[in-house]
C-alpha cells in the first residue's frame, strides 16, 4: 500500500510539473528577465485581442465524438493559427510540447498563463522524451495538442507526433482549423496569423482519427497522410 502511494504521488507531480514554471536557474540574468517579461506580456496581447473576436465552430459533432465516453481528444492545428487557437483553448489544460531552448521556455510560461501545460521536447530535440511524458499525461487524463508542422517546418507539412500518441494512448487525434477572416500575417517561417481586432473566426473541426494500437509503419504513415488532407481541409 505504501508502494502505491509513493507512485501515485510521483504520477500527480509529473501532472503538477507540467502545469507550474520551470526553474529558469540554467538562463543567463537577461534571458531569465526576458522569458518571465514574455510571460506577462503576451497573454495580456493574446486576451487583448481574442475578446474581441467572434468564434464560429463548425464540425461540433466531431468534437463530440473525440470526446465521447470521457475521451481526451489530441487536439492538431498548423502553427500559424497559434494565436487565435490559444484564444479558443484556453483553460482547459491542454498539454502542448513545446521546445528545449530560450523560445521553448518563454513560450511554455506564457501558455500556462492561459490555462495550458507544457512539456519540453521537440522534432528536432528531446522528442522522444517528451512524447513519452506526454502519454503519461494522457493516461493520467490531461488532454494533449500538437501544433504539427512546427516548431520550424516545414510549414504545413504534417509531422508523426499526434498519430504516435494516438496509438500509444489509444486516444483521436482531432484536427482542427482557426480561420479568421482578417489578419495580420507575420515574416515568420509559418507567416503566423495575427486576426484583426473584431474578426469573424471559424473553427472548423475534421472528423476524429484513431489509430490502432499494434498499427505498423505503413498504417502509421497512411493515417499521417490523412491528416495531411483533414488539415488541409479545414484550414483553407
Amino acid at each position: 500500500m505504501h508502494a502505491t502511494a509513493k507512485a501515485e504521488g510521483q504520477v500527480d507531480e509529473r501532472v503538477g510539473r507540467a502545469y507550474r514554471f520551470a526553474d529558469l536557474s540554467g538562463y543567463t540574468f537577461r534571458q531569465r528577465l526576458a522569458i518571465r517579461a514574455a510571460g506577462l506580456v503576451f497573454p495580456v496581447l493574446i486576451r487583448a485581442v481574442g475578446c474581441t473576436l467572434r468564434f464560429e465552430v463548425e464540425g461540433q459533432e466531431h468534437w463530440d465524438e473525440a470526446a465521447r465516453a470521457g475521451g481526451l481528444p489530441i487536439y492538431t492545428f498548423w502553427h500559424d493559427r497559434i494565436f487565435a487557437g490559444t484564444y479558443f483553448f484556453r483553460g482547459r489544460r491542454i498539454v502542448i510540447m513545446t521546445s528545449q531552448s530560450f523560445d521553448g521556455e518563454y513560450i511554455a510560461r506564457f501558455i500556462q498563463r492561459l490555462g495550458y501545460g507544457a512539456v519540453r521536447g521537440s522534432s528536432t530535440r528531446g522528442g522522444v522524451g517528451a512524447l513519452v511524458e506526454l502519454t503519461r499525461l494522457v493516461r493520467r487524463g490531461c488532454p494533449a495538442g500538437f501544433s504539427i508542422d512546427g516548431p520550424r517546418g516545414p510549414r504545413h507539412v504534417a509531422k508523426m507526433g499526434a498519430v504516435l500518441l494516438a496509438k500509444k494512448t489509444g486516444q483521436a487525434v482531432l484536427p482542427f482549423g482557426v480561420n479568421a477572416e482578417r489578419f495580420w500575417s507575420l515574416g515568420s517561417w509559418d507567416r503566423m496569423q495575427i486576426p484583426k481586432p473584431f474578426s469573424r473566426v471559424r473553427v472548423r473541426f475534421a472528423p476524429p482519427l484513431r489509430v490502432p494500437a499494434d498499427a505498423d509503419e505503413e498504417t502509421l504513415n497512411a493515417v499521417r497522410d490523412e491528416l495531411q488532407r483533414a488539415l488541409d481541409g479545414v484550414s483553407p
